[in-house]
C-alpha cells in the first residue's frame, strides 16, 4: 500500500531521517514511534506532499510521492498534531465547509457528514461551537476532517497527545473502528500506546529505522522486560 524507500531529508547539514526504508500493508494499524525529535513528524509532512524528500521517495499504491503528488493526496486523510479547525464554527458547519473542500457531492454530504459523526462519536457537540469542546473532542473533529471525502489512508500525528485517560481510551477506539475499514499510520512517542492499538510497530531513532515489530514479535519480546526498558533499550541502538 505504501513504500518508503531509502527516504532521506536534510536541513541544510542535519539529517532529519536518513535512508528509511519500510512498507506498510493495505488494512495495517502500524505505529509509527520514536523519541520527539526522532524524525516521524518530518516524514509525514514528505508522505503528505508538504515537504520535498532530499533523496529516496514514497510509493502510494502505484503512485510515486514526487511524480503523481495530487493523486496520493487524495488518498491520503492527515491528522497532525494540532487539530487545524475553526475554533469558532459549529462542529456541524465546521465539516460541511469541509465537505465542500474535498468534493464531496451534494446529494451524499449529509449522509457523510452523519456517519463521519457516528464515527467519531460526535453526535452530541454537532450544534456546539469548536471552542467550547474539550482537546479530546477537537481531536475527533480533526479526526473527522481528515476521512472527509473516504480516504484509504489515515496518517495521524500523535493524536492522544494532551488527552486525559478517558480520551486516550476513546480516541485509541475510534481509531481501531477506522483500521477495519482503512489503512493507518499512528505517530506516538510512546510505546504503551502502539501496543495498546495497532497491528506493527516501526521505531524510528535519530532519523534512523531502528526496529520493525509484529505484535507478536514485540509481544515476546515483552515477557523478559518492561514496555519502557525495551523502548530504551531500541532507541539506544542495542536492539
Amino acid at each position: 500500500m505504501i513504500k518508503f524507500d531509502k527516504l532521506t531529508k536534510y536541513y541544510g547539514n542535519f539529517c532529519a531521517v536518513d535512508n528509511i526504508s519500510f512498507e506498510v500493508k493495505k488494512g495495517e494499524i502500524l505505529g509509527f514511534l520514536g523519541p520527539n525529535g526522532a524524525g516521524k513528524t518530518t516524514t509525514y509532512r514528505i508522505l503528505t506532499g508538504y515537504l520535498q524528500a532530499t533523496s529516496g521517495t514514497i510509493k502510494v499504491k502505484d503512485y510515486d510521492i514526487h511524480e503523481n503528488q495530487l493523486e496520493v493526496k487524495k488518498l491520503i486523510g492527515y491528522l497532525p498534531e494540532s487539530a487545524p479547525v475553526y475554533q469558532d464554527m459549529l462542529v456541524y458547519d465546521y465539516l460541511n465547509y469541509i465537505a465542500d473542500i474535498r468534493g464531496v457531492p451534494e446529494d451524499k454530504k449529509v449522509s457523510h457528514i452523519k456517519s463521519l459523526a457516528d464515527l467519531c462519536s460526535l453526535n452530541e457537540v454537532m450544534h456546539k461551537a469548536v471552542n467550547e469542546l474539550s482537546k479530546g473532542y477537537r481531536q475527533r473533529v480533526g479526526i473527522a476532517h481528515a476521512l472527509m471525502g473516504d480516504p484509504e489512508i489515515l496518517v495521524l500525528d500523535e493524536p492522544t497527545v494532551g488527552l486525559d485517560p478517558n480520551q486516550i481510551v476513546e480516541t485509541r477506539d475510534i481509531i481501531k473502528r477506522i483500521g477495519k475499514e482503512k489503512t493507518i499510520i499512528f505517530s506516538t512517542h510512546i510505546l504503551s500506546e502502539a501496543v495498546a492499538t495497532c497491528d506493527r510497530v516501526v521505531i524510528i531513532n535519530n532519523g534512523k529505522l531502528a526496529a520493525d515489530y509484529t505484535m507478536d514479535e514485540l509481544q515476546e519480546l515483552l515477557k523478559d522486560k518492561s514496555i519502557e526498558d525495551l523502548f530504551r533499550k531500541i532507541t539506544k541502538g542495542n536492539h
